[in-house]
């Protein structure tokens, strides 16, 4: 009896636990570019993809030269999840000044395809994000999309 206990408290625990999904960087990505190509579809969207699976949409390319990764940028921004749910955002005429390196890989990428008052949507898989790591409302892994006007910048 007192095995048949043990055995019942064992096999309890351990169903109990739950399956870490820890998935490689390869399994991420495909994840996020699935969940990326499927909210274009739902949302009937076309967009182009670089190399590193970042997609993007230019709705309006801007005029004159793109900035570089030494670049001080001036952008108005939305971020959001693929269920549209908004974790930071400018307002009104507020513009964020900061050079270009600083930030996350997507718009270290994506922000050098637009020009001075460009405008148009990047679309990053989590590992141009913040990866693995959850960053105050954003979660671990998370797709982010960005729209995007890039107000000005200086060499």
């Amino acid at each position: 009896m007192r095995y048949l206990i043990y055995i019942l408290c064992v096999s309890f625990l351990f169903s109990g636990c739950e399956k870490d999904e820890t998935l490689t960087a390869d399994q991420q990505l495909a994840k996020d570019i699935e969940i990326i190509e499927k909210y274009l579809k739902d949302n009937n969207l076309t967009a182009q993809k670089t190399a590193s699976g970042l997609h993007y949409i230019i709705k309006d390319p801007g005029t004159g030269s793109s900035p570089t990764g030494n670049s001080q940028v001036k952008i108005k921004y939305k971020g959001y999840f693929v269920n549209n749910e908004v974790f930071n955002k400018t307002s009104g005429n507020e513009v964020f000044i900061d050079f270009l390196y600083k930030f996350i890989d997507g718009w270290k990428e994506g922000i050098t395809l637009f020009k001075k008052g460009g405008k148009g949507t990047l679309l990053i898989p989590s590992y141009l994000g913040y990866g693995s790591s959850s960053i105050s409302n954003v979660p671990k892994n998370s797709v982010l999309i960005f729209d995007i006007e890039l107000v000005d910048f200086t060499q």
